[in-house]
């Protein structure tokens, strides 16, 4: 049997981490299984699916590589066959109309909440006559649930899952108005599609239940069922806005990469040994659905801080200067040629220190900022006028020092320290401030080779006249 799966969203909303990583595990299963993976947008609520969430959900899979094998089929489109599928289980004596009022079903539940018994339909108009009529009532068309026994379901995560058929509910198949509803669209859609594993979170393991008395009551045979357990946050509750970013697409914005994204979504409840690191091959190779554990994962932001920090350190330079660029364009700086290529020779020192494309932007300022730098408050703190007197005394060392490498600079500075009478630090901390605007950095002496003899004079020389400060202190 060649494996079929499905990614279903309901945009009524923005892609989140736990879809995101469903859509993954349908994908990485096809892969493995040699497949294909489907997409399916379930907008049958027209009210609240907006073209803004479809298309931020489409744009989310994009960037985390997990489009569609076909174009995504638009559940909305397929009414008509739904409702034919309504019509012949009616015909067929499968299915029945229920003329209750909306005010009659809300008596039924209030009954049933004051005598303590679960709230579901009392069936009443389960055996009336085919041609049975109640003016001025739209009536909706109710599956005719099996009401002894139990339905049984050999799910591929939780295991064996079983429910008395007494607890399940007449469900509705099409509203008072003919539109069909959730459950008969994705039953019918599952089918249509040749859909044979059906890949989803365990919020949906009551569902599946009632689904597959639909897919009996067709005389289909239902897809294998595969419920694997919501991601918390980490104080155990579902997660949620209070523990950071909802829309995968934030992610992106915060400075992740697809690939630390999904090395971090699939270890959320399945793993490879005690292995952290994992190449998209690695995980194609290696995933079965059946080895996804039953516990709910927990969210935890420093690992994927630290995943993302390592996938940053395996591109080539001239690749995250790409990814960098609008993220510098954020913090008002544009690159020019000059900037391009020292962010190309400084790229090496800069991306150790950056977890993200975000720290790497603000790490690359070092680079394309104009002058005069303006220095944040720490920095301000070494250029003073005693420091920038020496800065003076050692720009005319500098502007005579050859060769100009990491190397001689760092020989020179702490020859021109020791003639000056002051530890290293006196000369090192203000120089920094003044090449950077800042006290943290790359080496000081491989930020001097980057930057080029020209740019640290006429850094130094800015220093000097206090256009620092005056820059600081502009409007």
């Amino acid at each position: 049997m060649s494996v079929v799966v499905r990614f279903a969203p309901s945009p009524t909303g923005f892609l989140h981490l736990g879809g995101a990583r469903t859509a993954l595990f349908n994908w990485l299963y096809a892969r493995h299984c040699g497949g294909r993976y489907l997409l399916r947008i379930e907008d049958t609520d027209r009210a609240r699916s907006t073209p803004a969430a479809i298309e931020a959900i489409l744009e989310g899979l994009r960037w985390l590589g997990l489009e569609g094998d076909e174009p995504p089929v638009f559940q909305s489109t397929r009414f008509a066959r739904h409702r034919e599928v309504a019509e012949r289980l009616l015909a067929e004596g499968k299915a029945y109309r229920c003329w209750c009022t909306p005010e009659e079903l809300e008596a039924m539940r209030a009954r049933a909440r004051a005598e303590g018994r679960p709230v579901r339909y009392d069936r009443r108009c389960r055996e009336r006559p085919a041609d049975f009529r109640r003016p001025g009532v739209q009536p909706v068309v109710r599956l005719k649930v099996p009401t002894e026994g139990e339905t049984v379901i050999e799910d591929l995560v939780q295991g064996t899952v079983r429910i008395a058929n007494a607890q399940l509910d007449d469900m509705v198949l099409l509203r008072s108005d003919g539109t069909p509803t959730y459950m008969l669209s994705v039953v019918v859609d599952d089918h249509d599609m040749g859909i044979t594993h059906v890949i989803r979170g365990d919020d949906h393991l009551t569902n599946a239940f009632r689904q597959l008395q639909l897919y009996r009551a067709m005389g289909v045979e239902p897809p294998a069922f595969a419920h694997i357990p919501l991601i918390h946050g980490p104080d155990g509750t579902k997660l949620s806005k209070r523990h950071g970013a909802v829309s995968l697409l934030e992610y992106r914005e915060m400075g992740f990469l697809p690939e630390a994204m999904r090395n971090y979504l699939v270890r959320l409840g399945w793993s490879l040994g005690d292995r952290e690191i994992l190449t998209t091959e690695e995980m194609i190779r290696h995933f079965d659905i059946r080895d996804v554990g039953r516990s709910p994962a927990r969210f935890d932001m420093d690992r994927l801080l630290h995943l993302n920090a390592h996938w940053l350190r395996q591109k080539p330079a001239d690749e995250l200067v790409r990814l960098v660029e609008p993220f510098l364009r954020r913090l008002g700086l544009e690159l020019d040629e000059t900037g391009r290529r020292r962010l190309l020779e400084g790229m090496a020192e800069l991306v150790v220190r950056a977890r993200t494309l975000v720290e790497l932007a603000q790490g690359a300022r070092i680079y394309v900022a104009p002058r005069p730098l303006q220095p944040d408050a720490k920095a301000m703190k070494f250029l003073g006028e005693e420091q920038r007197a020496r800065l003076a005394r050692l720009r005319a060392v500098l502007a005579a020092t050859e060769p100009w490498t990491p190397e001689h600079l760092e020989e020179v500075c702490r020859a021109f320290a020791a003639r000056e009478g002051v530890g290293f630090g006196k000369i090192a901390q203000p120089l920094r401030a003044a090449l950077t605007g800042t006290t943290v950095s790359p080496p000081i002496f491989e930020v001097m080779r980057v930057l080029g003899r020209e740019e640290v004079l006429a850094r130094l020389d800015d220093a000097v006249a206090g256009q620092h400060a005056a820059a600081q202190q502009s409007p």
